[in-house]
């Protein structure tokens, strides 16, 4: 089985294991004019046999893919940075999404999750083309995009970064509801965003080993956000 195989299925087994998921949910990776996305099933269950190929040009979807995989075709499509997409319900991200219309960065670690998170004003399931692509133009840019009563989705250079953005994403909307709920809202200002979105790429790998290892532990609710990035 090929490499990618293997990430997309470890992805979606840590993914399950952080609770960010339940019985739905799904990991996919760009494979050159197409896709590999892990099937409509438990994501703790995926095995490497069940990955599914879709072509980016698909006017169906195979057998075996989720029927939210146009959501992962409309963002390949549209974001050609785009190589990795994470699927999931955050529980945060129901509550964040209905109280706001667009997330800003209120610790250092969410501006890896773009300038600010936006909001797609649309509880639809992302189960035709049409209703993917509306969703896609809701991210021209950044790494997050929440999805009002639906969940979310999360890009990454390869499929383990893309759900460490996904814990990031629950973790930012914790943080976000519990400011919220003490009134002390107070987001990064640009330049400090700019920062911390500047050693991104270096540090996120680390976030992704270390959920990898510990994901059964690991909770946005009790880890350490701002810990030592020395």
């Amino acid at each position: 089985m090929s490499t990618e195989r293997r990430d997309l299925v470890e992805a979606a087994h840590v993914l399950s294991r952080l609770g960010l998921v339940s019985a739905y949910g799904h990991v996919s990776t760009r494979v050159g004019p197409s896709m590999l996305i892990t099937p409509a099933a438990d994501p703790a269950t995926v095995t490497e046999s069940d990955i599914v190929d879709v072509s980016l040009e698909a006017s169906v979807l195979p057998r075996g893919a989720p029927a939210e995989a146009w959501a992962h075709v409309a963002l390949y499509r549209a974001r050609p940075d785009a190589l990795s997409i994470a699927r999931a319900q955050p529980t945060g991200a129901f509550a964040a999404a209905a109280t706001t219309t667009s997330l800003t960065p209120l610790h250092g670690q969410a501006a890896w999750l773009g300038e600010s998170v936006p909001v797609h004003d649309d509880a639809h399931l992302l189960r035709s083309p049409a209703l993917a692509e509306r969703a896609a133009r809701s991210l021209p840019i950044g790494e997050a995009l929440l999805l009002r009563g639906n969940g979310a989705l999360t890009l990454g250079t390869t499929p383990g970064i893309a759900v460490a953005r996904m814990w990031l994403l629950s973790a930012a909307c914790d943080t976000y509801l519990a400011a919220r709920a003490a009134g002390q809202v107070h987001p990064l200002t640009a330049e400090e965003t700019a920062s911390w979105r500047a050693v991104g790429d270096q540090l996120l790998p680390r976030l992704w080993h270390h959920l990898r290892r510990n994901g059964e532990r690991a909770s946005p609710a009790t880890a350490h956000l701002e810990e030592s990035l020395t």
